[in-house]
């Protein structure tokens, strides 16, 4: 059992419904991406999901591609996300890290090497939105000798593939609650909480929902039914909004503040 798993055991025996922030690593710089880390944990994140920064993606909405944008002029790469969550660990953080990557940068490192840099960084788990359950059997084998989650993205679209995506998951399951790119939104896809209900009577492991999740009162609402809650453009916006105050010595401590209190009460 990884820290995750036991993160998630430990909810549920508490009756506990995990909150899970998503942020941009390298938006707007590395140090600070550390302290951000710093105050994700004292806000009461659960699980933190770490976004590498991609020139091309597929599920990303405008805000998160723009905080991609902005790592990148500072030549982020998913080793320096991996590095990260080292540091992180030596400020003294605990919660659970997930990686959330496409597979060009991981074919790029190389598979083993690069499940055994995660391995050794940390991190629990592993999302991958652009590998398709069909062509995820190697890094699947991979991913279990290395003591890695691979956390599968499942949609209301998904249909007669749910079955497979779920026999091959672990961790938990990452229902996405509306169609499309990520981005916050004040409506999700009609009939989303049959489709959670659908899934969680298909598996044991937790089930979280994301992709559009804004606000406290959208958290309240799928807490009563999933066992987490991502929450990544609504807090990467956030970030957008504070960068003058993130980058400006004298102001730094109060933007780090404002993004703890935006998180902290987004907690139920």
């Amino acid at each position: 059992m990884n820290l995750m798993d036991q993160k998630f055991a430990d909810l549920k025996a508490a009756g506990r419904t995990a909150l899970i922030p998503f942020l941009t690593v390298g938006d707007p710089d590395l140090d600070t991406t550390v302290e951000l880390i710093v105050q994700m944990e004292a806000a009461g994140a659960d699980v933190l999901e770490l976004g590498v920064p991609y020139s091309d993606p597929l599920a990303d909405g405008p805000v998160i591609q723009r905080a991609s944008e902005r790592a990148l002029t500072s030549s982020v790469t998913i080793g320096t996300c991996i590095d990260i969550a080292q540091k992180a660990r030596q400020r003294g953080v605990k919660i659970p890290f997930v990686l959330f990557t496409y597979f060009n940068p991981v074919l790029q490192i190389g598979l083993e090497t690069f499940f055994q840099q995660i391995a050794e960084h940390d991190i629990s788990g592993l999302i991958i939105p652009d590998l398709p359950i069909e062509e995820s059997a190697e890094v699947l084998t991979l991913a279990d000798a290395a003591g890695i989650s691979l956390v599968p993205l499942v949609a209301p679209t998904s249909f007669e593939r749910i079955s497979r995506i779920l026999s091959n998951a672990r961790g938990f399951i990452y229902c996405v609650s509306s169609l499309g790119v990520t981005g916050e939104r004040s409506s999700f896809h009609e009939g989303v909480e049959q489709f959670i209900s659908d899934v969680k009577s298909r598996t044991d492991l937790p089930v979280a929902v994301g992709f559009g999740i804004s606000s406290r009162e959208q958290v309240e609402r799928f807490s009563s039914i999933c066992d987490g809650v991502v929450v990544g453009s609504a807090i990467v916006r956030k970030i957008e909004d504070t960068i003058p105050l993130l980058t400006d010595s004298e102001n730094r401590e109060k933007g780090l503040l404002q993004i703890r209190e935006f998180v902290t009460q987004l907690k139920v």
